[in-house]
């Protein structure tokens, strides 16, 4: 662990203080926690309806799938979506009576949406240089239209499932649409129609675009200090530790025995994508949160603990890596 990289997480972690200071001191209203005044659930929406759309749209739209290295996005994707869909499952088998039908989803997303941006850019540009960057980028550019688009149809699917008067046509029907006309998948798909024209977007659509994407991350950073200070840590930390134990060691030791002892992946590849792997738990899990009003204040606390256990087991994973395949 480079100082550089030490200074971006001690970056990111006093934006999160700044947005809890500013949450606690009650700055921008004092909105009951939970409610549609609530005003860290009014950034979320501007977040998830807004900004984040901006930027994925954007992301899509100027992506060159010609440039791709596919090798190294199955050997990330698929050991991360399997992962991913059994967490989900395994929450949805002990989902306990009264707990909400969005929170397996919600676990899921917990455990397995990686801090890309803010963490893993300055970890891969540091540790990796140049060629390593390059390959953390071709993931990043589609991790979230993987990990959100799947766990945006499971909750979809919950919730149509949840009521039980529809027919299954019905139900399906539901879940396709709310699962399309959606402020994540919609911009992915829009954006993927418009790469495929093969037409630049307009320069000043596209300055547009750029302006509204670029305050995701300072958006997101200060509200999860926000949510902090808005709706507290969490009573049990059972389920909690659970999912930042996944986060930070399953998921990478699930893509690093897959990635080499599977698909013989060696040196600099495999050392970026299992750091991507264990990446903390990124902000866009606490939008999902709030999106569906589920588990704030868990999803608010692993994100936290994660970046702040990740100065802990980052260096482990980069000394395993270094040791069984250097690059």
């Amino acid at each position: 662990m480079t100082w550089a990289i030490a200074f971006k997480l001690l970056a990111i972690l006093v934006a999160v203080a700044i947005g809890w200071i500013v949450g606690r001191m009650r700055w921008l209203g004092g909105g009951e926690a939970g409610s549609d005044s609530d005003p860290a659930r009014v950034l979320a929406n501007a977040a998830f309806y807004i900004f984040v759309p901006a930027l994925l749209f954007r992301t899509t739209a100027r992506l060159d799938t010609t440039t791709l290295p596919w090798a190294f996005l199955f050997a990330f994707f698929v050991p991360v979506l399997t992962v991913v869909t059994l967490i989900y499952g395994f929450e949805r088998w002990r989902r306990k009576p009264g707990e909400a039908v969005t929170a397996p989803s919600v676990k899921a997303i917990t455990a397995g949406f990686g801090n890309t941006l803010q963490v893993g850019v300055p970890v891969a540009a540091g540790v990796f240089g140049e060629r390593g960057l390059a390959i953390h980028i071709a993931v990043v550019s589609l991790h979230s239209l993987t990990i959100l688009t799947l766990l945006t149809s499971l909750v979809e699917l919950d919730v149509a499932r949840e009521r039980r008067s529809r027919s299954f046509r019905a139900t399906l029907r539901q879940t396709v649409r709310n699962t399309v006309i959606h402020p994540v998948v919609l911009p992915v798909l829009a954006g993927l129609g418009w790469n495929a024209t093969g037409w630049a977007l307009p320069a000043v659509f596209d300055e547009v675009l750029q302006n509204l994407g670029t305050a995701v991350v300072p958006l997101c950073l200060t509200l999860i200090g926000m949510s902090l200070a808005y709706y507290g840590w969490p009573r049990s930390w059972r389920g909690l530790s659970g999912l930042v134990s996944a986060k930070l060691l399953l998921i990478p030791a699930v893509v690093f025995g897959i990635a080499h002892w599977a698909l013989g992946l060696q040196g600099l590849p495999l050392a970026v994508i299992v750091m991507l792997a264990a990446l903390p738990t990124g902000s866009n899990a606490l939008i999902f949160a709030q999106r569906y009003r589920t588990l704030e204040a868990e999803v608010t606390a692993a994100t936290v603990l994660s970046t702040v256990l990740y100065v802990a087991t980052a260096p482990l994973w980069l000394a395993l890596l270094a040791w069984v395949s250097p690059w």
